[in-house]
């Protein structure tokens, strides 16, 4: 790849869709969702800090989020159902990840490169932080499927039921807060969130 395309290439998370294999009222890119775990990461970040005392940085958790699926730029977005069908598959296909990981963060200058690095190596590098992440890409995922069963499609429905509890498997308080208090929001239309409690 050329030197100095990077922005580039991220410019074009915006024409990877996600949920290939299920019928979308609604497409989205993955532009669109790494945006969204990237505000629902920091957000976790922040209940963590705020309520439970933890030792994070919200904005250094929000900018690796926003990178946490960057190398499907170049592998495009695997469905979960074959992704994770078996552990032979999820391995090979995490050293494709890797492989369009390193071709991406090849085409910044040197004394850039080991900012980016670092963000995309949150996973393996900062696992007590990339829960943040991890809970908020589940969230971001589970509010997609409330969207498409506000807009009347069922499609969603079996995943909407899975992400709900896998959130919940994690244990994690933050993401329990997030739920209780902001999720359950976007369950209302737009005059409801407007109307001010009384």
């Amino acid at each position: 790849m050329k030197k100095n395309s990077f922005f580039a290439m991220m410019g074009r998370m915006k024409y990877i869709t996600r949920w290939g294999l299920m019928r979308n009222t609604l497409r989205e890119s993955l532009s669109e969702h790494s945006f969204e775990t990237a505000v629902i990461a920091h957000a976790l970040a922040v209940i963590g800090k705020e309520r439970y005392g933890r030792a994070v940085d919200p904005g250094e958790i929000a900018a690796a989020a926003l990178f946490h699926d960057a190398p499907e730029i170049l592998t495009g977005d695997l469905p979960t159902p074959v992704k994770y069908h078996n552990p032979d598959i999820r391995r090979a296909y995490q050293a494709v990840e890797q492989n369009a990981a390193q071709q991406l963060l090849g085409t910044l200058p040197d004394d850039l490169r080991p900012t980016y690095t670092a963000l995309f190596a949150f996973e393996a590098d900062r696992p007590e932080f990339y829960r943040y992440i991890k809970a908020a890409d589940k969230i971001s995922a589970y509010l997609k499927c409330v969207e498409e069963r506000k807009s009347g499609s069922r499609e969603f429905l079996r995943a909407e039921a899975q992400l709900l509890a896998a959130i919940r498997e994690m244990g994690m308080p933050e993401a329990d807060d997030y739920m209780a208090q902001f999720a359950i929001e976007f369950e209302h239309t737009l005059d409801a969130l407007q109307q001010e409690e009384n």
